[in-house]
């Protein structure tokens, strides 16, 4: 049985990216991927918005958030936070799966 293949972690930043763009308006395209979201954007990333972004991604990906065990306003502060993120959690499913 083979793994899974779990998309790089350029890969998944740009897939994430594609995600969160319709719900951040233009504006988030010129958002670095280390910039804190609620900084660079402002009122427009309220919790509400927060929210929605996590929504996505779990929908996007098939990955789930504990919103217990996971720190959500760390883990989906940034770009490339939610990219190591999603990407520990594909690669902890990929490998469930071949067990």
């Amino acid at each position: 049985m083979t793994a899974p293949t779990v998309p790089t972690c350029a890969e998944l930043r740009d897939l994430i990216r594609a995600v969160l763009a319709p719900r951040l308006g233009d504006a988030f395209q010129d958002v670095p991927d280390d910039a804190e979201l609620q900084t660079a954007l402002g009122d427009r990333y309220d919790s509400l918005t927060a929210m929605e972004c996590v929504s996505a991604i779990e929908g996007s990906f098939g990955i789930e958030v504990d919103f217990v065990t996971d720190d959500v306003r760390h883990w989906f502060s940034t770009v490339e936070r939610m990219t190591a993120f999603t990407h520990d959690r594909l690669e902890d499913a990929a490998a469930l799966e071949t067990r």
